[in-house]
C-alpha cells in the first residue's frame, strides 16, 4: 500500500483505500495530489450518509440517496416516506456500502480527469 497515499488522504476505510491505491499506483507525486484535492472534495463520508439516512426517520426521507445522486430514487423516498421505512432501514444498514459504491464511482471519474489533464 502505499505510505504516500495513506498520509495525503487517512481518512479513507482499508476497502477504499485499497481500490484507490489500484488505480493511482503509476501516479506521480504531482498526479497523486491532484487526485487527493479532487477526490476529497467530491467524496462522501459514510457518517455523512449514516446521519442523512437518520434524518428520513424524522420526516427528511431520502437525503442520503440525493448524496449518493441517486435522484430518482431520493425523490421516491421522500413522498413514500422511506417506502415506509423499511427502504431507510435497509438504507440504515448498508449505509457504508452506499459510500463505497459512490466513493468508488467519484475515484474513476477524478482518475479519468487526471488522465485527460496529462494529454
Amino acid at each position: 500500500m502505499n505510505a504516500n497515499l495513506y498520509q495525503m488522504m487517512p481518512e479513507l476505510d482499508m476497502q477504499e483505500m485499497t481500490y484507490v491505491d489500484s488505480i493511482t499506483k503509476n501516479y506521480t507525486d504531482q498526479q497523486m495530489l491532484n487526485f487527493a484535492n479532487f477526490y476529497r472534495s467530491r467524496r462522501r463520508d459514510p457518517q455523512m450518509i449514516l446521519l442523512a439516512t437518520l434524518a428520513g426517520f424524522l420526516g427528511f426521507a431520502g437525503i442520503q440517496r440525493f448524496l449518493t445522486d441517486q435522484i430518482g430514487m431520493g425523490i421516491l423516498y421522500f413522498f413514500t416516506a422511506g417506502l415506509c421505512f423499511i427502504g431507510t432501514i435497509v438504507d440504515l444498514i448498508n449505509y457504508r456500502q452506499m459510500a463505497l459504491e459512490y466513493n468508488i464511482k467519484v475515484a474513476n471519474e477524478v482518475s479519468g480527469w487526471i488522465a485527460r489533464m496529462q494529454q
